[in-house]
């Protein structure tokens, strides 16, 4: 078997989904969460402007660097397109609920955190996926490579056995990542991988 015969590569594609990319870092910075709420799915990206002290040698030298990426499909978007609901607030539903994070957090604060995002709908929506990746790869955000744990979701009742998150170590506050029973990881660590982070984007 000759395996270059079945890999599928295609310029017009990565043409396609640095167009993509580029459209929502051009979007107009917004408030986390939108004021107004939206219907649709896409992708996203969080900034953060504060002074928590881990993070001012981050921001000063890369002040435009995402602390988050993430996506939101549609409902029905995975059983095929028959089946899409879509009015369906998707997009600005998980802004919201991160927006539930930060406000929890501790150290801080909702107002020095913006967000942009692209919707994409119809065909379009085929993208999701491959644009959170591309700027995953691309910024390496600290809270998606680094800190694990800002996207979790409360486990639910007689799952709390599980440990807390780097994130919730990190930035403590969220009531149900206090009812988590697990030997949480240690903060000298984290704080440690922040630095690596910060001289790795300083090279």
């Amino acid at each position: 078997m000759k395996l270059e015969k079945h890999i599928f590569q295609s310029a017009s594609l990565i043409v396609l989904i640095d167009e993509a990319v580029e459209f929502m870092l051009a979007t107009p910075a917004v408030s986390v969460p939108p004021e107004e709420r939206f219907s649709g799915g896409g992708v996203y990206a969080l900034f953060y402007t504060g002074a928590f002290p881990l993070y001012q040698k981050i921001l000063d030298k890369n002040p435009a660097l995402p602390i988050y990426v993430g996506k939101a499909v549609l409902p029905g978007w995975r059983q095929g397109r028959g089946t899409v609901k879509e009015n369906d607030p998707a997009l600005y539903r998980r802004l919201t609920e991160h927006s539930r994070s930060i406000h929890a957090a501790s150290n801080l604060d909702l107002k020095d955190f913006f967000c942009k995002f692209v919707v994409l709908k119809s065909q379009e929506a085929d993208l999701i996926s491959t644009v959170e990746a591309a700027m995953t790869r691309k910024y390496h955000p600290l809270w998606n490579s680094q800190i694990d744990g800002f996207g979790n979701h409360d486990p639910g009742k007689g799952r709390y056995a599980q440990a807390k998150s780097e994130w919730d170590v990190l930035h403590p506050g969220r009531e149900w990542a206090n009812r988590l029973k697990g030997i949480k990881p240690d903060g000298n660590t984290v704080e440690e991988k922040i630095g690596l982070y910060h001289v790795n984007k300083s090279s």
